[in-house]
C-alpha cells in the first residue's frame, strides 16, 4: 500500500538467498548474491483517463464497497470498477452492467451522479442511464495518498504502476573481510524510487428522483455525501467537495485527522471518522467546513463506525495492519458530543462492518458470519443476539427499511428483517473465483 513517503509491499514474499563466497582478497570479499527485484507494471495515464466505461455485467470476484441507491446495488470491484445491480426485486437481484473503473475503491452518489476514485483521479459519472453510464468530469491527482490493494506509484512520465512483477538478480558484490564477515543479506529493489511522494444515512431513492438526496453507503465506505457536500477520507486527511453543482466538484478545503483514518459515517450534523487509534468527531452544520469537536481514543485496532441516537458503534479488530488491536465491539455514549464516553464492550471474533437500524444492531464478525443483536438497552446486548448466521463470511452490512444488504467474500446477500425473530434471506449473488 501506499502513504506519503511511505510504500508497504504487504502482499509480496521477498527470496533472498547467498549462493556462493567467491574470494577473498586483501580485505574485501566478492560474494554473488542472488536477490529478488520487483518491476513496476505501468498503466499509462491516457489509458487510465480513457477506461471508465460501461461493459456487459460480469460475475462478482473481489467485491469491495457496497452501495444502495434506490433500486439499485452498486458492488465495488476492488481495484477494478462497480457492478450495477437491479433490485426492484430483492428476491431476485439483477446484475445488469459493469462500469470499468481501473483503482477504484469507494463510491457515493446523489441524484443522477455517481462519485468514485479511480486510482489518483475523481469521476463524476452520469447514472442517469445504468445500462449507458458516462463521464461527467475527471477531477486529476485529486487523491494522491488513496491506499490501493497492491500499492501504487505514481511516475510522472510512466503513468500510475498498478502492480508488481518478481524478477530474480544475480550479481557480484564487495564487502570488508572480516570475523564472520560473510554476506548475510541483499538488497530489496523496487523499479523506480518508491519512496518518493505520489508526482501526481438518509433514505434511498430512485436514480432518477430528487437530486437532492444521497444512497446510502456501508460503514467501511470513504466516500460520504451531505448536504451539497462530498466527503472523502484519505490515510490521513478530510477532503471537502462542493458538489451543489453536481458535475462539477470544487474542493473547498482538506483538513489533517490524523494517520492511519479508515471509515467515515456521517449523522445528524455530524461526521464520525475511525481510524486506527480513534473515531474523530466533526461538526458539518456548515457541510463546506467541517469543524473538529471531539474524540474518543482507543487502542490500536481498525473500526468502522455507525450511530444511532445518542450511541455510537463501532468494531474493533486486530487485521493487518492492526496485528496488535483486539477483537470487540464498543458501544459510545455520544450524551456529551464534546466528551464522548465509553458505554460498554463485547468480545467478538474477527469483526468488520456493522450496522443499525431502529435498534437492531446487524455486526459482520469474519469468519463467525452475521450477528444480529437487540440494542434497545446497550448495556445488556450481549445477552440479546436475536440471530446469527455463522455460515458465511461477512464484510460490510446496510440495513434500511427492513431490507439488509450484506456482503461477504462468497457474495451479495439479502435478507428480510421486518419480523427480527424471524429474519430470512431473501436473495444471494455468489461470488464466482
Amino acid at each position: 500500500m501506499m502513504k506519503a513517503n511511505t510504500f508497504k509491499p504487504i502482499h509480496l514474499l521477498l527470496i533472498l538467498s547467498v549462493l556462493m563466497l567467491a574470494s577473498c582478497k586483501k580485505d574485501k570479499c566478492e560474494q554473488k548474491v542472488t536477490y529478488t527485484t520487483y518491476d513496476a507494471v505501468y498503466m499509462s495515464y491516457a489509458e487510465l483517463r480513457t477506461a471508465v466505461k460501461s461493459e456487459s455485467p460480469r460475475s462478482l470476484n473481489k467485491p469491495g464497497k457496497i452501495y444502495l441507491k434506490g433500486n439499485y446495488i452498486f458492488v465495488n470491484e476492488v481495484d477494478k470498477g462497480i457492478h450495477i445491480i437491479d433490485n426492484t426485486n430483492p428476491s431476485a437481484p439483477q446484475n445488469i452492467a459493469f462500469i470499468n473503473i481501473p483503482g477504484n475503491m469507494d463510491l457515493a452518489a446523489v441524484g443522477d451522479n455517481l462519485y468514485a476514485d479511480s486510482y489518483v483521479d475523481l469521476v463524476v459519472l452520469d447514472i442517469s442511464n445504468p445500462m449507458n453510464v458516462s463521464v461527467s468530469k475527471r477531477v486529476e491527482n485529486a487523491l494522491p495518498y488513496r491506499q490501493y490493494t497492491n500499492g501504487y506509484y505514481a511516475d510522472p512520465q510512466k503513468g500510475i504502476a498498478t502492480d508488481w512483477t518478481p524478477r530474480q538478480v544475480t550479481e557480484v558484490v564487495s564487502n570488508d573481510c572480516g570475523s564472520g564477515g560473510g554476506y548475510w543479506g541483499g538488497p530489496i529493489m523496487f523499479e523506480g524510487d518508491m519512496f518518493n511522494n505520489n508526482t501526481a444515512g438518509t433514505g434511498a431513492v430512485g436514480v432518477k428522483s430528487n437530486p437532492n438526496v444521497p444512497g446510502i453507503g456501508g460503514s467501511t465506505a470513504r466516500f460520504t455525501i451531505a448536504s451539497n457536500a462530498l466527503y472523502i477520507v484519505d490515510d490521513r486527511d478530510l477532503h471537502v467537495y462542493d458538489i451543489s453543482s453536481p458535475t462539477n466538484p470544487v474542493n473547498t478545503g482538506i483538513k489533517n485527522i490524523a494517520w492511519n483514518i479508515e471509515t467515515i459515517f456521517p449523522y445528524g450534523n455530524h461526521l464520525f471518522i475511525g481510524g486506527n487509534n480513534g473515531v474523530y468527531i466533526y461538526d458539518n452544520s456548515n457541510p463546506l467546513n467541517p469543524v473538529y469537536v471531539s474524540q474518543y481514543n482507543h487502542v490500536t485496532a481498525c473500526d468502522p463506525v455507525v450511530v444511532e441516537d445518542q450511541y455510537a458503534y463501532f468494531t474493533l479488530n486486530n487485521l493487518v495492519p492492526c496485528q496488535q488491536g483486539v477483537n470487540e465491539l464498543q458501544v459510545v455514549d455520544l450524551s456529551n458530543i464534546a466528551q464522548p464516553t465509553l458505554k460498554t464492550t463485547m468480545p467478538m471474533t474477527s469483526p468488520r462492518g456493522l450496522g443499525i437500524d431502529n435498534k437492531t444492531l446487524f455486526v459482520c464478525d469474519g469468519n463467525d458470519g452475521l450477528k444480529v443483536y437487540n440494542a434497545t438497552n446497550v448495556m445488556q446486548i450481549g445477552n440479546n443476539q436475536v440471530a446469527h448466521f455463522n455460515n458465511i463470511q461477512a464484510t460490510d452490512v446496510i440495513p434500511f427499511n427492513n431490507r439488509l444488504l450484506m456482503i461477504g467474500e462468497d457474495g451479495l446477500y439479502q435478507y428480510d428483517y421486518s419480523n427480527i425473530q424471524n429474519i430470512t434471506q431473501l436473495s444471494r449473488i455468489p461470488v464466482v473465483k
